[in-house]
């Protein structure tokens, strides 16, 4: 395997997908809402003298926070019912929020290397490369997975910038990131994104534009939101542990999935599919 010939087949597609409006516009504009005006507006509300004063005199808050599994009353043991509840909703219930990151910045460039590569009619180069399927195919998931996890992570860092700098005069100290976030930033968010690119790879396979591709893959934020649906209600907490479990389960979904990618990835296929 020439791994000098995989990581300039990425740096081609990653060259290509700068090109395309519809690539970087959604991973310049969404990060910001996630990381800075969603935290800002929680913050703001939660900090305001009438707002902060109904919380601290409203049982049914005082008791939703008591009634939070041991892992979030313990870190919220202490507080003021604004800072618990900055806390618990910016701390816990927005992770899977987060989560929709990694899934949308792996489909929308994984979309652009491989239906793209027909949309703009240069598949037919592929034919012509020294390259083998099997490096072109890594070659273009490098090119969609190390970015993602690079701009996911770059977020959590703007991420813990805002919620420690704007909520420092609420809270008094440096709070964030919590220990739940670890696993779910740094082995879940991955996972997610692979999960992502192999999905995007069987779609483009029988999708013939980049929107197509995208707009179907992106059908995988559901997952995020049955995560996020499944914190408010109650019936699953992503704890550190709960955490580590889902992303094993992700990374062997992952790899079935990869394992029929790599079976369905042929550029020869792909040409015969432009007659």
């Amino acid at each position: 395997m020439n791994w000098k010939t995989i990581f300039a087949i990425a740096r081609k597609d990653l060259y290509e997908a700068r090109q395309n409006r519809a690539v970087w516009l959604p991973i310049m504009i969404v990060p910001l809402v996630f990381i800075l005006v969603l935290p800002l507006v929680m913050i703001i509300v939660a900090s305001t003298p009438s707002i902060a004063g109904s919380l601290t005199g409203d049982p049914d808050t005082a008791k939703m926070i008591e009634m939070m599994p041991p892992f979030i009353t313990q870190t919220t043991a202490g507080l003021s019912l604004p800072q618990a509840f900055v806390v618990m909703f910016l701390g816990y219930f927005f992770a899977p929020f987060f989560l929709i990151l990694p899934i949308m910045f792996s489909t929308v460039i994984a979309s652009e290397s491989f239906a793209g590569e027909r949309e703009r009619k240069t598949i037919e180069a592929l034919l012509y490369t020294p390259a083998t399927d099997t490096e072109l195919y890594i070659g273009k998931v490098l090119a969609s997975f190390i970015p993602a996890v690079i701009i996911t992570w770059a977020s959590f860092i703007g991420y813990i910038v805002v919620l420690n700098g704007a909520g420092y005069p609420l809270m008094g100290r440096l709070w964030f990131p919590l220990t739940n976030w670890y696993p779910l930033i740094f082995w879940v968010s991955p996972a997610l994104s692979m999960l992502g690119i192999s999905a995007t790879v069987l779609i483009s396979s029988k999708v013939q534009t980049f929107m197509g591709a995208y707009q179907t893959s992106a059908s995988l934020v559901l997952v995020v939101i049955a995560l996020l649906v499944g914190q408010i209600t109650g019936v699953l907490y992503l704890s550190a542990f709960v955490s580590l479990l889902l992303g094993l389960g992700i990374w062997l979904v992952d790899a079935v999935l990869s394992w029929l990618a790599v079976r369905t990835f042929n550029r020869a296929k792909l040409l015969g599919s432009e007659a």
